[in-house]
């Protein structure tokens, strides 16, 4: 029992210090050093040298966790939303949340996005947090039509991810002004939506 108790207690610090370590990346990318090494960054964290590689291995990796930090913030807010009864409308508010989470820090966020897309080898789980999003608003696909529900439900989340993704890349690359993002960003849900659900939610 002490064991256990002992390897709780360090599993507990390792996550204090994993979290110090990505709120001081934050604070570097606040700071415009997109380009920030990992000698900055302990300096900024007040570690030693080998703590951000000992924790992540890689700046890469430590991009994609401020990736899936952002993904969890959308996740969090959407849940504590008043949400919809139908799942069309759910996946708009899911739209406009992550969005919104985007938005809030675009220069950060954009610099974020740039790191993971550039990560090399690093691999992230970001399509599969963000698919966690798009099932949760989808939900049991109330105002989809039975006969092809579970299909929708076992297509779409992975497929709202991988366009939500798309949208944020030419957001991140400058193509898409931040103005446009959420309308763009809408234009491509519903798209995917369309072959599924009543297109009187769709366009109000």
């Amino acid at each position: 029992m002490a064991r256990d108790k002992t390897q709780e207690n360090i599993a507990i610090r390792g996550e204090a210090v994993r979290q110090r370590v990505i709120d001081a990346a934050e604070r570097l990318l606040r700071s415009g050093k997109a380009d920030f090494s990992m000698r900055d960054l302990a300096a900024e964290a007040g570690v030693s040298f080998a703590t951000p590689f000992n924790h992540f291995g890689s700046k890469g990796a430590i991009m994609h966790a401020l990736s899936e930090r952002r993904t969890d913030t959308m996740a969090i807010r959407f849940a504590e939303t008043r949400l919809p009864t139908d799942a069309a409308s759910r996946v708009m508010l899911a739209v406009d949340t992550a969005v919104a989470v985007m938005l809030e820090e675009p220069g950060v966020n954009r610099a974020v996005m740039s790191g993971i897309g550039t990560t090399g080898g690093s691999a992230g789980h970001a399509w599969v947090r963000s698919t966690a999003l798009w099932t949760l608003a989808l939900g049991a696909g109330e105002g989809i039509p039975e006969n092809y529900r579970t299909h929708a439900l076992d297509c779409l989340p992975r497929q709202l991810a991988l366009c939500f993704r798309g949208a944020l890349s030419f957001w991140s690359a400058g193509e898409l002004p931040d103005e446009a993002l959420g309308p763009e960003a809408r234009a491509v849900a519903t798209t995917l939506l369309l072959g599924f659900t009543d297109r009187s939610v769709l366009f109000v």
